[in-house]
């Protein structure tokens, strides 16, 4: 069992969590993830390690709540506890040789994954800029955490209800035609954001790095659920990722791979508001 040490509301759909596991706190590097189950019935579902305290031995976890696990491990507050939490998993984001000058890009909750990547950066002494966009001001998250780990943050939302407005593929094509001069693109969000956000650097060759999110089940590769398409080759993003090169990405069959249980999953989602609802 993992004891829940604190529970914070980040946004009405987003929650942190920090969660004792002194075991996973003492190797994870930033890019990796830990696969939770919340009770004997639950399923296995991935989520990056948005931080992690190696002499309190916890890790922090940002989930958005959208599906049946999110909302029972939502249901839990500090002091509950969790079955099950494997990791870390995954290999850790490694950037270009010499690389000293990195964008890093978060759309939405996954800027919850972008954090510890700007933040491992920052601190080894990279000129690191953040682009976080949002549909709007009230759901932005981690500004502050950004602010003390990076160089420079700008934050887009869709509606221009804060900061710029626009998307960030604008924001970051802003800044590259303005002469800024970046070694890698770190993007991680949303699937469309991600390819759009590649298309971008293609034009002005620029490596861009992304963070997939397939589907996953057991974390070591057997049960195949996360496979994609790279560089025209399948690959297993659990072991072999999250991490790829976002200009040798097949974006579209993810998209399509992603929607699969679409239906069932809404199913689901409803029956356990139900019964939440009806525990109460």
């Amino acid at each position: 069992m993992f004891r829940i040490v604190n529970k914070t509301v980040l946004n009405p759909s987003v929650t942190r969590m920090e969660i004792e596991a002194p075991y996973i706190a003492g190797k994870a590097l930033p890019g990796q993830f830990v696969i939770f189950r919340v009770d004997e019935q639950g399923e296995r579902v991935p989520l990056t390690i948005a931080d992690c305290d190696r002499e309190q031995g916890t890790i922090t976890l940002i989930f958005q709540i959208v599906g049946t696990s999110t909302m029972k491990l939502n249901a839990l507050d500090a002091g509950d506890s969790i079955l099950d939490l494997a990791g870390p998993l995954g290999l850790p984001t490694k950037l270009p040789e010499g690389a000293r000058r990195v964008c890093v890009i978060g759309g939405g909750v996954g800027c919850a994954i972008a954090y510890p990547q700007a933040k491992a950066l920052f601190r080894q002494g990279l000129t690191v800029d953040v682009i976080a966009g949002f549909r709007s001001k009230d759901i932005v998250i981690l500004e502050d955490e950004f602010r003390a780990n990076c160089t420079e943050l700008i934050l887009c939302t869709d509606d221009g209800s804060y900061g710029k407005k626009g998307f960030v593929t604008d924001a970051l094509r802003e800044r590259i035609e303005s002469g800024v001069q970046y070694d890698c693109v770190i993007a991680i969000g949303p699937i469309p954001m991600m390819k759009f956000v590649c298309v971008v650097t293609k034009e002005f060759g620029i490596r861009t790095i992304v963070s997939l999110n397939p589907i996953m089940v057991d974390g070591t590769g057997m049960c195949g659920g996360c496979r994609v398409t790279v560089g025209g080759k399948t690959r297993y993003a659990c072991v072999e990722g999250p991490d790829f090169d976002g200009h040798e990405v097949d974006f579209d069959e993810l998209m399509r791979r992603n929607g699969v249980f679409r239906e069932r999953e809404a199913e689901c989602r409803m029956l356990t508001q139900a019964q939440l609802e009806g525990g109460k």
